[in-house]
């Protein structure tokens, strides 16, 4: 079996698009998902499956049954557990392992193109800062990231592609809870 870790943006938030975590578990059973564990409240998904489809298609049928399920749409990203700990292991800010505070692995649901990313190569939100590598975006907040402007918003609207953000503890929590 692979092991799968699915990111869901923009649910619970602001009681806005709300499902919650046990209806969430029991719509992965229903497609057949296996070993599936949620983690807080924003839409993280652990799950295990035999099935050869690629992180697309999972992420479609998944897509597809929210919306069938609960009537609304909602985004989310497919990564298998080594792509994300591959990324954690990416990371060019991170010096001292011991130190999660104000980083943060924003997931894009595609790779932009070259020429997307070559126009947010000039905005500087210094002391924020931010790389793009592959589907992976690295960033680094100085201060509380819900005041900062590297935002979902912000790549999704330069780089034209679904994002979602997921604090460092939590992206390091779903491999954790991937590999137990």
């Amino acid at each position: 079996m692979t092991t799968y870790i699915a990111i869901l943006r923009g649910i619970n938030v602001g009681g806005r698009r709300k499902i919650l975590m046990a209806d969430l578990s029991s719509l992965f059973q229903g497609l057949g998902l296996a070993n599936i564990q949620t983690y807080i409240q924003s839409g993280n998904v652990v799950f295990e499956t035999n099935s050869k489809a690629d992180n697309v298609a999972l992420s479609n049928r998944i897509e597809q049954s929210i919306s069938k399920t609960f009537g609304f749409e909602v985004p989310v990203i497919i990564r298998t557990d080594d792509e994300i700990e591959q990324a954690i292991s990416n990371n060019p800010f991170l010096i001292n392992k011991a130190e999660v505070e104000g980083f943060f692995l924003t997931f894009l649901k595609d790779v932009p193109s070259s020429k997307k990313l070559e126009s947010i190569k000039s905005f500087d939100f210094s002391p924020d800062k931010f790389e793009v590598i592959g589907k992976d975006i690295f960033g680094f907040c100085a201060g509380n990231y819900h005041k900062t402007k590297l935002s979902n918003q912000f790549f999704e609207s330069k780089l034209k592609v679904s994002a979602t953000t997921r604090i460092w503890k939590t992206a390091n929590k779903l491999v954790e809870m991937a590999n137990s």
